[in-house]
């Protein structure tokens, strides 16, 4: 029956005989050789697969008798035919049918055994599979690189053909001339005979030569066969394994003599002449010698080679200027461009010159001058019907203001520009004078023409502007508009009363006399001027004052001269730059757009720009921050170069030395910029060579804690002009015993400057003579020493007085009296005419003879 060894091995036990369900193995021995005669014996098994048909009948072994006797007795059972043929049956074997046992145990065996040979496959196939796709790879590769090495092959073929066609050619030529210069002298040039072409085609000569002989037919003569084919030549070398194995494959050209080749094109390619490439070098106005050398791509050393032959010995980092640049590049055959770093500005104002048909007429600018206190602000005010002078401090114009007056009798729009009249706004007049079209000259009936009446008077005649003169006050009783006509004279302002070509008019701004007349003769003047311009094109105007405004920020007040400033624009002034946030006018009324000469309220700049500053409307930000930071640069560097402040150490000590020259220190802080601009530019006149005001730092705004800070570091004194500190900068100077001092009259701020300035200048040491004393003799005092006995010449001796000795009209010596006596007495003066005795203080050498001259030093204060 069934006896199972091993679990794993499934074994039917029939009898003697043992049924295994192990694979069956064929066993061979192949001999396997190597290289160098070895050899090795090798086993190899191979398995077979089982041949089973189902739940057949197992042979069993028995003996010849039982099989005899139990085969007829045994039931006859049908077998499913088997599914491939069965070896024949030895002699022996009986069959018989398996129990259930056994079929349970058979048909495990053979599901595991299928199931087996179900996962071999898979794995099989996933092998073959994994197997193709490498071998597939492998074989695209090898195509590939055989496709490579064959085009290798045809490029290196056709360039030996190209080279050896060239050779026989070569070869030829010199053949034919050779045989031309030896022909002359074998034998007579023969004559030239037409080449005749063959029927085919063909020359003549390539065509049988025919041969006629006498009394027979002409025949064909053969041409010489043609010598045998040389064979190749023979490989010479080492005969190698490798060269025994690769004797019929073709030589390839090995990567070493290839890479001589190239090698051996490219010295020949090297040493022919390049061409010379021309270039346009853009040239800034300082450049190194490595960037010009890339710009003109050439070697830094020729460069520097150049320099060397001219007398400068420089490094390659070095920096050199734009003339020299420039005969450096011309004389390596380039071309040059100059720029500068203000090409930035161009293109910024005047662009191109307006079309009389893009024109159209606007406002004239109208801009009041004079002397202070001569009644221009008045006067505006009565046209404007406003009432400007009651906000003024002190009663005097301290800010420019631009206002626009609508005329009753043409019904047109006027722009009038306000300027102080006092001494310290030059500036501001000088602008005025410069962005106007008509300078209206007041002058008061009552005192004529001042200093500052005529400085308008040349501001105009500088800006080339007609002159209206309004005399005013003419309502006063002591009013004389005929003694301001005649000091016009003076001035080369000549009235028309008097046979000029100047309009005067008496006016009066308090009763408000000969308004109307003086609007009508500056509408006058603006036809005779035709006044026109583009409205359409982009902004260009001048800024006339601005401010740091607490709650809306910098400030500016423009006045646009040719195009339209919009909501939005983006504007540069000076350094500084923005966009138009807002746009109010003088009635304090927001707009959209200000047209030609209108004077408008911008907000949207960074910082406030200086008054002056023309503004200009740009494409973009980009080309805003350029013109910006190019004029940033150009204002440090003025203001170092101005300050001293590139100096060393050394040299500002020497400086100090040598000047001896007080700083009074000062922080200034002003409402808006034409004012800190007229304070700046009085505290400079202010200064000597003595003392001068120094001022750390100035700028628009109130006054904050950045301020205070600074001045106390400098101990400085902080000024504010219509500004007032902060709580926290207020605190802080009071902590720190820094004194701050405001002020609203321009007047009070220069006075307290100067008088303060006063106080650091040297005081002055004056002498005056007391009197002359004679010695008559010399008394020798114990414990005392030496007195002179004297009587006094001229003038008074006083106690404690300074004192020469004269001896032989030559000073010995200069002290100080320390006794002073008459009679027995100390007394404080002896007039002239009585004899006292006299002491120095450290000091004996008295002789009698010797004349004593008294003096008193008087310390004098200076101012500036």
């Amino acid at each position: 029956m069934a006896d199972t060894k091993n679990p794993g091995d499934k074994t039917l036990s029939v009898g003697s005989k043992t049924l295994s369900l192990k694979p069956r193995t064929e066993t061979g021995v192949v001999r396997q050789s190597f290289s160098h005669g070895r050899s090795k014996s090798v086993v190899v098994e191979k398995k077979t697969k089982r041949r089973l048909a189902g739940d057949a009948p197992v042979a069993v072994s028995e003996p010849p008798a039982a099989s005899a006797a139990k085969a007829p007795a045994a039931p006859a059972r049908p077998v499913a035919p088997p599914p491939r043929p069965v070896s024949p049956r030895p002699s022996g074997v009986v069959l018989r049918t398996l129990t259930e046992d056994e079929q349970s145990a058979r048909a495990s065996a053979l599901a595991e055994a299928r199931l087996r040979e179900e996962e071999e496959r898979r794995a099989a196939e996933a092998e073959a599979a994994r197997r193709n796709s490498k071998e597939f790879k492998e074989q695209q590769e090898r195509e590939a690189a055989e496709a490579r090495k064959k085009a290798e092959e045809e490029r290196h073929r056709a360039e030996e053909e190209a080279k050896a066609r060239a050779e026989r050619e070569a070869t030829k030529r010199s053949e034919a001339a050779a045989k031309a210069a030896a022909a002359p002298a074998k034998a007579p040039i023969a004559p030239a005979r037409p080449a005749a072409v063959a029927a085919d085609g063909s020359d003549e000569d390539e065509a049988p030569r025919m041969v006629r002989r006498p009394g027979g037919p002409a025949r064909p003569v053969v041409a010489p066969k043609p010598a045998a084919k040389p064979a190749p030549a023979k490989q010479r070398g080492r005969l190698t394994l490798s060269t025994a194995l690769n004797a019929d494959d073709v030589r390839e050209r090995s990567i070493a003599s290839f890479r001589r080749r190239t090698q051996r094109l490219k010295g020949h390619a090297a040493n022919e002449p390049k061409e010379k490439l021309v270039r346009e070098v853009t040239i800034p106005e300082a450049i190194t010698i490595q960037e010009l050398a890339n710009r003109m791509s050439e070697r830094a050393v020729d460069v520097i080679r150049l320099l060397m032959k001219q007398g400068a010995m420089h490094k390659i980092t070095d920096v050199i200027d734009a003339d020299t640049a420039q005969l450096i590049a011309e004389e390596l055959g380039h071309s040059v461009k100059r720029v500068a770093a203000s090409d930035v500005e161009e293109g910024l104002f005047d662009v191109a010159e307006d079309h009389a048909s893009d024109t159209a007429p606007r406002p004239p600018v109208v801009t009041v001058m004079g002397h202070v206190d001569h009644g221009k602000t008045s006067l505006l005010d009565a046209l404007r019907h406003a009432n400007v002078v009651s906000g003024e401090a002190g009663g005097i114009t301290q800010h420019i203001g631009a206002y626009q007056v609508m005329s009753p009798e043409s019904g047109k729009k006027i722009t009038f520009i306000d300027t102080p009249g006092h001494a310290a706004f030059t500036a501001m007049r000088a602008r005025g004078a410069k962005v106007t079209d008509i300078v209206v000259l007041v002058v008061a009936a009552d005192d004529g023409v001042m200093p500052q009446t005529i400085e308008a008077i040349n501001h105009a005649k500088a800006a080339r502007v007609p002159i209206i003169v309004a005399i005013n006050k003419i309502d006063k009783p002591e009013a004389k508009p005929e003694r301001v006509r005649t000091e016009l004279l003076q001035h080369d302002v000549q009235v028309e009363s008097f046979g000029g070509d100047v309009v005067d008019v008496e006016v009066s701004a308090k009763n408000k006399v000969n308004l109307d007349k003086l609007l009508e003769m500056i509408a006058l003047q603006a036809e005779l001027l035709d006044l026109k311009t583009n409205p359409d094109r982009p902004a260009e105007g001048t800024v006339i004052e601005a401010k740091l405004d607490r709650g809306r920020g910098p400030v500016a007040t423009v006045l646009v001269q040719r195009g339209t400033l919009r909501v939005g624009d983006i504007i540069v002034a000076g350094a500084e730059m923005g966009r138009v946030r807002a746009l109010i006018n003088d009635q304090g009324q927001t707009i959209q757009e200000a047209g030609p000469s209108v004077p408008v309220e911008v907000l949207g700049f960074n910082g406030p720009p200086e008054a002056g500053d023309r503004l200009a409307v740009v494409e973009n930000e980009a080309r805003a921050r350029q013109v910006t930071d190019y004029r940033a640069h150009q204002k440090r560097e003025k203001t170092a170069a101005s300050s001293g402040m590139r100096g060393s150490l050394e040299q500002m000590m020497s400086q100090l030395k040598t000047t001896g020259r007080k700083d009074f220190p000062l922080v200034i802080k002003a409402d808006v910029q034409g004012s800190l601009e007229a304070i700046l530019g009085s505290l400079e006149k202010l200064g000597t060579d003595e003392v001068a005001a120094r001022i750390l730092h100035a700028g628009v705004g109130g006054i904050s804690e950045s301020d205070v800070t600074l001045a106390e570091g400098f101990n400085a004194a902080i000024i504010g002009f219509s500004v007032r500190a902060n709580k926290e900068a207020a605190a802080l100077a009071k902590r720190n015993g820094i004194e701050i001092r405001y002020y609203n009259i321009i007047y009070d701020l220069v006075d307290d400057v100067k008088k303060a300035m006063s106080g650091l200048l040297a005081p002055t040491l004056r002498e005056t003579m007391l009197g002359n004393a004679q010695i008559l003799e010399v008394f020798n005092i114990s414990k005392v020493g030496k007195i002179a006995g004297c009587r006094v010449t001229d003038g008074n001796v006083e106690r404690g007085a300074n004192v020469r000795l004269i001896r032989d009209n030559v000073v010995v010596h200069e002290g100080k009296l320390s006794t002073l006596k008459r009679f027995k007495d100390e007394v404080k003066e002896v007039q002239s005419g009585q004899e006292c005795g006299m002491a120095f203080e450290s000091y004996q050498d008295m002789r009698v003879g010797d004349v004593i001259e008294c003096y008193r030093v008087e310390t004098i204060q200076r101012s500036l």
